[in-house]
């Protein structure tokens, strides 16, 4: 019988991001399987952020590597990542804080702003927001930003920030029905994070916990059936 091929969306080995002397991320061995849903969970400092600028492309491995479909990131010049269009980072804070929402939302979903508008924005406080600057949003108005740059995307791969802080259950649960949806019809594989695995366990198929930029434990989410996993040398 044939070996069966491995399939993997990222492959990270003895991964590691400094900030100057301080270590912010340190991966011995982690797997992210195609078509699944990954929560990562851990507080604020504990690296899920800059795992997700990782994954995006946005920024680059100090040292260790980063394997997208069993290939490394395509460079341009000084080595700067060149953008792949097959992942979307839904994450606010890579726009001009001068900009407003809307020219936001037209910047990465132009023939969509329109039913964004009419869906979010047309009613209730939200209104007044579609001409508020990126720099004035609070983290709960960005991560339900975040949440409608996500659900409004149609990437191969999608990273989401701080998903479901701050937001009504509703609201929540709303997003959540449509990224299920996105991933059942279209085998999106979805990566999102957040401070606490409240929201995250009622969909995800694995759960990543990270603690001080290490991997501390992984476990089962919603369903096992959804996906596979697999992490090995916790300890770098």
């Amino acid at each position: 019988m044939m070996n069966q091929i491995k399939r993997v969306v990222y492959e990270l080995k003895d991964l590691k991001k400094d900030y100057g002397d301080n270590t912010v991320l340190q991966i011995g061995h982690l797997e992210f399987h195609p078509g699944t849903i990954y929560g990562i969970v851990g507080p604020v400092g504990s690296g899920k952020s800059t795992l997700l600028c990782l994954l995006s492309g946005k920024e680059k491995e100090t040292s260790g590597s980063l394997k997208y479909d069993d290939d490394t990131f395509k460079t341009g010049w000084f080595g700067k990542i060149k953008p792949n269009e097959d992942i979307f980072l839904a994450s606010v804070d890579f726009f001009h804080e001068n900009q407003n929402v809307y020219q936001a939302l037209k910047d990465i979903h132009p023939k969509k702003v329109d039913a964004i508008n009419g869906r979010y924005f047309s009613k209730g406080p939200q209104k007044v927001l579609w001409n508020k600057q990126i720099g004035t949003l609070s983290p709960g108005e960005k991560s339900w930003l975040n949440n409608i740059m996500a659900v409004y995307s149609d990437p191969r791969v999608l990273l989401i920030d701080d998903y479901g802080t701050t937001i009504d259950n509703k609201m929540e649960f709303d997003f959540r029905k449509r990224l299920i949806k996105m991933n059942k019809e279209l085998g999106t594989t979805i990566i999102a994070v957040a401070p606490d695995d409240f929201h995250l366990k009622k969909f995800a198929a694995v759960l990543i916990y990270l603690d001080n930029g290490h991997v501390s434990k992984i476990r089962p989410g919603k369903t096992k059936s959804q996906g596979k996993f697999r992490k090995k040398n916790l300890n770098m």
